[in-house]
C-alpha cells in the first residue's frame, strides 16, 4: 500500500473549531465543552475499533485463493514462482497438501548469508567480499530445505485483532490460513491487515 493510501487511511485530529463547528450544527442545546466532547469522541472510537477488530475475521480479509509450494519444489523454481507473482513468500506444503511451513524471501536471505538482519546489502557485501554468488550453493536445495517451520497458521475465524497479535509476537509477516484439514484456504499478510485498518477508520 502506498504512503498516500497510507496517510487517507489515518485517524482524523479533530481541532477545537471542528467541534464548535459540529456543536453549532446541532440544533438544541449541548451542554459540553469541546474537551469533554473530544474525550467522548476518543474514548468511543477505540471502543469501536476494538469491536469491529473482533468482528472482522481472516477470512474477510485473507487473499485467496493462495499460492503454494510443494516441499520438494527445487529452489530455482520457487524463487521463479515469487518474482513472476509478485509476492515475498508462500506458503510449503506436504504431499497431502497440508501446510507445513512457510518459504520467503527472508529464507532465501538467511541462506545466503543474511544473518539476523535479513539485509539485502548484507548478501550483497558477503558476495563482494567473497567473490561470488552465494546463492549458488541453493542450486540443488528444495523449498523444504529452507522453509520456516513448523508453519504457523490460522483458523478461517480468526479475528484480525488476534492476528495482529500473532504477528507481532512471532514476527512474521503472513499468516497462512487453513480449514480443519490442515489446507491452505488463504493468507493474510501485513499488507491485507493495514487494508482493514483502513476499512476500521
Amino acid at each position: 500500500m502506498s504512503s498516500a493510501n497510507l496517510r487517507e487511511c489515518a485517524p482524523v485530529d479533530i481541532s477545537d473549531v471542528d467541534v464548535m463547528k459540529a456543536m453549532r450544527s446541532i440544533q438544541g442545546y449541548i451542554d459540553i465543552t469541546p474537551a469533554d466532547f473530544k474525550e467522548v469522541f476518543r474514548v468511543a472510537y477505540a471502543l469501536a475499533q476494538d469491536r469491529m477488530m473482533q468482528a472482522f475475521k481472516a477470512a474477510d480479509v485473507m487473499t485467496c485463493p493462495v499460492h503454494v509450494v510443494r516441499a520438494d519444489k527445487d529452489l530455482m523454481a520457487t524463487a521463479t514462482l515469487l518474482a513472476e507473482k509478485g509476492i515475498s513468500g508462500v506458503p510449503v506444503v506436504d504431499d497431502s497438501e497440508k501446510v507445513i511451513g512457510v518459504i520467503s524471501e527472508k529464507d532465501f536471505l538467511r541462506k545466503m548469508g543474511a544473518g539476523k538482519s535479513d539485509s539485502f546489502m548484507q548478501v550483497i557485501a558477503h558476495c563482494l567480499k567473497n567473490k561470488g554468488c552465494v546463492a549458488t550453493p541453493m542450486l540443488n536445495r528444495s523449498a523444504g530445505d529452507i522453509m520456516t517451520k513448523p508453519a504457523i497458521t490460522a483458523k478461517p475465524e480468526v479475528t484480525i485483532g488476534d492476528i495482529s497479535v500473532l504477528l507481532m509476537e512471532k514476527n512474521i509477516n503472513r499468516l497462512p490460513v487453513v480449514a480443519d484439514n490442515g489446507k491452505a484456504v488463504g493468507i493474510v499478510t501485513r499488507s491485507d491487515l493495514v487494508s482493514s485498518f483502513c476499512m476500521l477508520g
